[in-house]
């Protein structure tokens, strides 16, 4: 091993979005290091498959976490299937691409939701548990697709 790598041995971590992108990508950087990882997602066809070809450390937990009773039992299901928890990696979210004025406001409400909402409820559950150990990792997936202006021509109504 490379010794600029951070080794997790013995540590657990949970990914949320971990089906797939990103999510994927941090769960298998972890599994690397010697962490078993929670995959955490709603999309309980795509986990088996992913958690099959990672192996035994891939822990499967089919959440969603839209709905408030669901995404309320993460910590629990996490330490019932993996007994601790030291890495909380915030990662699911969603993005409404093209223009404001096209989108819908229920998929507005849903990225907001999922984005913002689940991530403090998220964050807001492992804390006790994190701070009741004296340790633990929080890492939160934030995007900059809103952080370049747009060039856009001016209305006059």
């Amino acid at each position: 091993m490379c010794s600029d790598k951070v080794e997790l041995e013995g540590k657990v971590a949970a990914v949320t979005g971990a089906a797939s992108g990103i999510g994927l990508a941090s769960a298998e950087a972890m599994l690397a290091a010697g962490a078993r990882v929670v995959l955490v997602d709603r999309d309980e066809a795509a986990l088996a498959t992913v958690c099959k070809k990672l192996g035994d450390a891939a822990i499967p937990l089919k959440l969603d976490l839209l709905d408030p009773k669901s995404c309320a039992t993460l910590l629990p299901q996490i330490l019932e299937k993996a007994s601790q928890l030291d890495i909380l990696h915030a990662n699911a979210g969603s993005y409404i691409g093209g223009d404001l004025v096209d989108a819908d406001t229920d998929a507005i409400d849903r990225m907001l939701n999922l984005n913002i909402n689940v991530v403090m409820k998220n964050v807001h559950d492992v804390l006790p548990h994190m701070i009741e150990r004296r340790m633990g990792d929080i890492i939160v997936t934030s995007s900059l697709a809103g952080s370049e202006l747009q060039v856009m021509l001016p209305y006059i109504a």
